[in-house]
């Protein structure tokens, strides 16, 4: 699965609760890198921060489901907005936004346990 988030610390912990749980991970750090490794990779997942460097999640999700070669690549949403800003997101209003919406939304901080059985709800496993 590809982990998308500028905060290294944010990439390395979701890369060991995942691996740890027998997934193979690969990573980016901004909008531009995940798309390209998307395309290229066509990863089983993409774990997509909204706030990044580049092109944001949100564009970045758009982007994923408007190419053909990405669109069937589910994705959860991960952001820590709603803490800083008082912001809250949703999938319903991402479907608004963007006529699709992720497969899930999770908030910062991030909890391993809602991580790992959202990853294996959407993936079946």
């Amino acid at each position: 699965m590809l982990v998308v988030d500028d905060e290294h610390d944010a990439v390395a912990f979701l890369d060991a609760i995942l691996k740890e749980q027998g997934f193979e991970v690969i990573s980016a750090n901004d909008g531009e890198a995940c798309l390209n490794k998307a395309r290229f990779d066509s990863p089983d997942l993409v774990i997509l921060d909204v706030e990044l460097p580049k092109i944001n999640g949100f564009d970045v999700f758009k982007m994923l489901r408007d190419d053909e070669r990405t669109e069937h690549i589910p994705v959860i949403i991960l952001t820590g907005i709603e803490e800083k800003l008082g912001i809250g997101f949703s999938k319903e209003g991402m479907k608004d936004l963007y006529h699709e919406e992720p497969q899930a939304y999770l908030e910062k901080p991030i909890e391993p346990d809602i991580v790992i059985s959202t990853v294996k709800r959407i993936l079946q496993v």
